[in-house]
């Protein structure tokens, strides 16, 4: 999880009073938080607002995706190898109930494996690919992903392209000009740095008149009047709102979230990933000195990147020497994964090191 900052907390616990008296919560309140989350979203991906869904979770906004992705006996869909386990869980249902095929791009063997990797991916994705589903940056070890060429190839073959931002965006900078996902989710708890149980989404054009998985009152056309809600309505509200899931108004988590946003906006992802390159640069090839591996610089975030361990050392062990000495960091697979933000500084690095070292 990402920290929550000293101004969400503030804003978090100013809701929790006004939640404590209701009665300052009027109508209008329930619109215009949630309308603030996805302007500051939409500011940061370079997106339409009206493109912007609040999720729970981002099983939730890939839940969405299936249940609006026709799938039939035939086709595919490419997924990266190893990857987070509610996207695997989401396509590898999907793909069952189809009869569809589910195509996992497994890493290739080694250390440094960012390019063929990504080679791999490509070449995977043919004219019967109905949709490539893959993060932005492995959960892993921070592999990087082309998305430029991997969405040119999946718009070849007509494949919607799915990206699961929860990895990067906050910390390295993402234009949906320019990848052109049909459909961004993000985890908000990450390096957007707010609070649990609170995500958003970018949806594209391909899904404007999908079906919900939820038939939220909010997301209705009209809901803004409360005194005609019982006028029940077909119609869904425009753009993305359809998506919004239950009780989205979230009169705490919500202002928590936004002062994020902000916060975010203001220190902007590239001075993020700028800070964090000069932060790791030295520490790296001291580490690499030592025997440890670590991705190319070209195929990685400079926000958070495996180190893999030389065969004589035990990664658990390590992993119980880091904690020792307070230094926080995550086994997963076969990764040490080490993720700096900000809120980090050379000290912090060096005592890294230094646990390497001995």
């Amino acid at each position: 999880m990402g920290p929550l900052p000293r101004v969400a907390q503030q804003d978090g616990i100013a809701a929790i009073a006004r939640k404590g008296n209701p009665h300052t919560i009027v109508a209008a309140d329930f619109f215009t938080e949630a309308s603030e989350a996805r302007r500051l979203f939409a500011q940061l991906v370079n997106a339409d607002a009206a493109r912007v869904a609040i999720i729970p979770a981002a099983s939730y906004g890939l839940a969405t995706v299936a249940r609006n992705t026709a799938l039939t006996a035939g086709q595919n869909v490419v997924v990266a190898g190893e990857d987070f386990p509610s996207n695997m869980y989401t396509w590898r249902k999907a793909t069952k109930s189809t009869a569809s095929e589910l195509r996992v791009v497994s890493p290739p063997f080694g250390d440094r494996r960012g390019a063929e990797w990504n080679r791999r991916v490509l070449e995977a994705i043919d004219r019967h690919t109905a949709v490539v589903s893959i993060p932005h940056v492995h959960w892993t070890d921070g592999t990087r992903f082309d998305l430029i060429a991997i969405g040119d190839a999946a718009r070849k073959a007509g494949a919607a392209l799915v990206v699961d931002g929860t990895q990067s965006v906050g910390a390295l900078p993402f234009d949906v000009e320019v990848v052109q996902p049909d459909a961004l989710i993000c985890a908000g708890y990450k390096w957007l740095l707010g609070p649990y149980s609170i995500s958003i989404a970018y949806f594209g054009s391909r899904y404007d008149r999908g079906e919900p998985i939820e038939e939220n009152w909010i997301a209705r056309q009209g809901s803004e009047d409360f005194q005609r809600l019982i006028d029940y309505q077909d119609e869904y509200a425009p753009g993305a709102i359809r998506y919004d899931g239950g009780e989205r108004s979230n009169f705490i988590l919500l202002p928590m979230f936004i002062a994020a946003l902000r916060l975010i906006l203001e220190l902007k992802p590239e001075r993020i990933q700028e800070y964090c390159q000069r932060l790791i640069d030295e520490p790296v090839e001291r580490a690499r000195a030592l025997g440890f591996t670590v991705e190319d610089a070209q195929w990685r975030g400079a926000h958070l990147f495996g180190l893999r361990v030389p065969e004589r050392l035990d990664l658990k062990r390590l992993h119980h020497n880091l904690l020792a000495r307070n230094v926080v960091a995550s086994l997963r697979g076969s990764a040490l994964r080490v993720s700096p933000n900000v809120y980090n500084t050379p000290d912090d690095l060096d005592a890294l090191v230094q646990v390497l070292r001995n």
